[in-house]
């Protein structure tokens, strides 16, 4: 991408980031290296997506802002609702495009190298064929599925209906804002973003021609039955990554319930959220045993206690002093129980596993659907 785009593209991004408090201090600093990794690409392909991807998914968090903060509960008690995002939750979203688009851009640079070495007199061209580089599917795999999984999320929390879990058998209905609830609205938001990703991709990619078809460096133009086929399968792969994110949620991210409002509670910027250690899934808490915690019904070794002789004294419930004494109110059950899932990651493990996974997939798709080796993806191979 020229400089003299890419970098007031790149402060204006930024700027705007500020301006609407949709970044932290440090997601400023993720976004502003992220952006970065984009524009020294030679196309504006991974930058553009880049952006549209943060202009659609800031929209999408704004869309009914009030509503939403009112459906579920921040880890602090307050009403939930998303916050500004931070650097991890930046990186979760974009680190594999920006891997994937460092490592292309290098391999364009060594193109060029190559064809300014060549003895012929045609400037050459780097323009994007069919069966061409397995990184470029990388890149738009990643924003169409993290773009489906953004507008699913902060669409779908809004639909008439409850969410049902995905990986229940019965699909049983949970509350909104559950990791691996899904809905028919925010299935169809997630198709929504992934045609944003792939629409702004076609408009960007420098396909081939047939005025590149005799230049070095150019391949076979593309047919519109070709142009169909991309489509098409980047289109679906965006929604199947907001799917597969909502499978990796339910299973392994914790969904953790307020008892009192039946309200989803959601940790700051996509980490856990602190539960109780006797908590278990759907309520299933443990009760603690009256005889375990110190308070049990022994006799007293006075003598003058009326007790009998020889036996541990009992202490008293309500001093002070004794830490191990039960409340005289309340049941004593936790106040957050785990709704559903193993607490094996947080938000933004489930995110960066499905965006890097799914990248990986994609490229593997096409690298067995046009006959291309894996390997050419690594530089020098």
């Amino acid at each position: 991408m020229k400089p003299a785009i890419a970098i007031p593209a790149t402060l204006l991004l930024v700027y705007r980031a500020y301006s609407k408090k949709s970044l932290t201090p440090g997601g400023l600093l993720a976004a502003t290296l992220t952006a970065i990794a984009h524009a020294i690409h030679p196309w504006n392909l991974p930058f553009a997506l880049l952006v549209v991807f943060f202009l659609a998914g800031t929209r999408a968090t704004h869309v009914k802002e009030n509503v939403k903060a009112n459906l579920t509960l921040k880890s602090g008690g307050t009403s939930g609702g998303e916050g500004p995002r931070t650097h991890v939750q930046v990186f979760a979203n974009s680190l594999s495009a920006s891997i994937f688009s460092l490592l292309h851009a290098y391999q364009l640079r060594s193109r060029q190298r190559a064809l300014l070495n060549s003895p012929s007199d045609d400037a050459g061209s780097l323009c994007f064929a069919w069966g061409g580089d397995l990184l470029v599917i990388g890149i738009i795999a990643n924003y169409a599925c993290v773009a489906a999984d953004t507008l699913s999320s902060e669409l779908g929390i809004l639909a008439k209906g409850e969410p049902r879990l995905i990986t229940s058998p019965t699909l049983r209905k949970v509350p909104r804002g559950t990791n691996g609830g899904v809905t028919l609205t925010g299935l169809a938001a997630g198709l929504l973003g992934s045609v944003i990703i792939v629409t702004a991709a076609m408009l960007f990619l420098p396909f081939c021609t047939d005025e590149t078809a005799g230049r070095l460096g150019g391949g076979a133009p593309w047919s519109t039955e070709q142009r169909r086929t991309l489509i098409l399968g980047l289109t679906l792969w965006g929604l199947l990554g907001s799917i597969v994110d909502s499978i990796l949620g339910g299973l392994f991210q914790s969904s953790v319930k307020d008892v009192r409002s039946g309200k989803i509670v959601e940790g700051e910027g996509g980490v856990r959220v602190l539960v109780s250690a006797g908590a278990g899934p759907r309520g299933s808490e443990r009760e603690h045993d009256a005889t375990t915690d110190g308070a049990s019904a022994v006799e007293d070794t006075d003598p003058t206690s009326g007790s009998a002789a020889g036996t541990t004294p009992r202490p008293d419930r309500y001093n002070a002093r004794n830490k191990h004494r039960r409340p005289s109110f309340g049941n004593e059950k936790p106040s957050r129980i785990v709704e559903n899932g193993w607490d094996l990651l947080d938000n933004n493990d489930v995110n960066f596993l499905m965006a890097f996974g799914m990248s990986v997939g994609a490229m593997a798709v096409a690298s067995w659907y046009w006959q291309v080796p894996l390997r050419s993806v690594f530089p020098g191979a």
